[in-house]
């Protein structure tokens, strides 16, 4: 969102420049079609360009949603492992146990 702030402000900072460059002594009623036609063609570009970078940082946000969310399951699943292990370990203990000392 910073970047297409800046991006936005470049533009409009180039596009009163060569407004004031081309336009000498501009008055509001020398405005014309040619000047709408300028000003409608900057929103448009505004609007494209704004569209491109806000597809983009929203495919990279869905992206990174998807890593933590696939980062999260693969923790539960490590924590899981990691009972089932133990568990394990401590049945074959006491089982090693119970057959060192077998009860008569």
């Amino acid at each position: 969102m910073k970047n297409l702030t800046i991006i936005g402000l470049i533009l409009l900072a180039l596009s009163i420049l060569l407004f004031y460059l081309t336009a000498n002594n501009f008055t509001i009623n020398d405005l014309g079609m040619p000047h709408i036609m300028g000003i409608l063609g900057g929103i448009g570009i505004g609007l494209i360009i704004g569209g491109m970078v806000g597809y983009v940082s929203k495919g990279s946000a869905i992206k990174a949603e998807q890593k933590r969310k696939e980062f999260q399951k693969l923790q539960q699943e490590k924590e899981e492992l990691e009972k089932r292990a133990a568990d394990i370990a401590r049945r074959e203990a006491e089982l090693n146990l119970r057959n060192e000392n077998p009860q008569v």
